[in-house]
């Protein structure tokens, strides 16, 4: 499967069967023991974002692009800590639903929410984060991608994807890594070294680095800033 088949299957797939699915995964209603643990791991990869912006202390001065927003899990607590967020996805479905948590809870502007992918977004922002997406997208398209948001990027960009490791290559062969009920679109991992290369070429270095890990969900968390 090439790059733009991969990208439509995302699209179709979020706009349908994965919205519902992913809806459920990313509130707070009752779901099943998998989709449990990939909503708390989830949690935990925007906890560890959150907790690193809210440690530099300056939100509320900020302009942040949230590339692959999903329902705003991130973009909205960004926005209700006073940082200016401009949120995207590819799915309109996703977009939609963002956009009613957000006006649900009083933020009827901030987020900003836009139906786009991650090579077409532009613009110029202070920090650019893309959590839980790149697993949809193979490494040279994964690795364009990362290209495309560190032009938009005019001091930092946060990033995670699914390592590619030993381990979680034998588990997700047979079929621990993301089980079939949960997820529908191939999940690709990523070599980490691969990433902090594609990185390094646009004048980014590494500042600091997570791990989220639970049984089902895996991500490699990296904050690069401009070097």
């Amino acid at each position: 499967m090439n790059g733009i088949d991969d990208k439509t299957v995302v699209r179709d797939y979020f706009n349908a069967t994965g919205f519902d699915r992913w809806r459920r995964i990313y509130g707070d209603g009752e779901v099943n023991t998998v989709q449990l643990d990939i909503r708390t791991g989830h949690q935990q990869t925007v906890d560890t974002v959150l907790a690193w912006l809210k440690a530099d202390d300056k939100l509320s001065e900020l302009t942040i692009c949230d590339a692959g927003c999903g329902v705003g899990s991130l973009s909205i607590p960004l926005a209700q800590a006073g940082a200016v967020v401009s949120a995207s996805d590819i799915s309109e479905k996703m977009v939609g639903e963002a956009k009613e948590r957000a006006v649900a809870i009083g933020l009827p502007s901030n987020p900003s929410f836009s139906v786009q992918d991650l090579e077409t977004l532009s613009g110029n922002y202070h920090t650019v984060i893309c959590l839980d997406v790149l697993i949809h997208y193979p490494s040279d398209q994964a690795m364009d991608m990362i290209k495309n948001l560190s032009s938009l990027a005019n001091d930092r960009l946060i990033l995670s994807f699914a390592p590619k490791t030993f381990l979680l290559t034998i588990l997700k062969k047979i079929g621990e890594f993301f089980p079939g009920p949960s997820k529908a679109t191939r999940a690709y991992q990523h070599r980490e070294a691969e990433v902090v290369r594609a990185l390094e070429s646009c004048g980014f270095k590494i500042q600091r680095s997570a791990m989220t890990s639970t049984r089902f969900y895996y991500s490699r968390i990296l904050e690069a800033v401009r070097g």
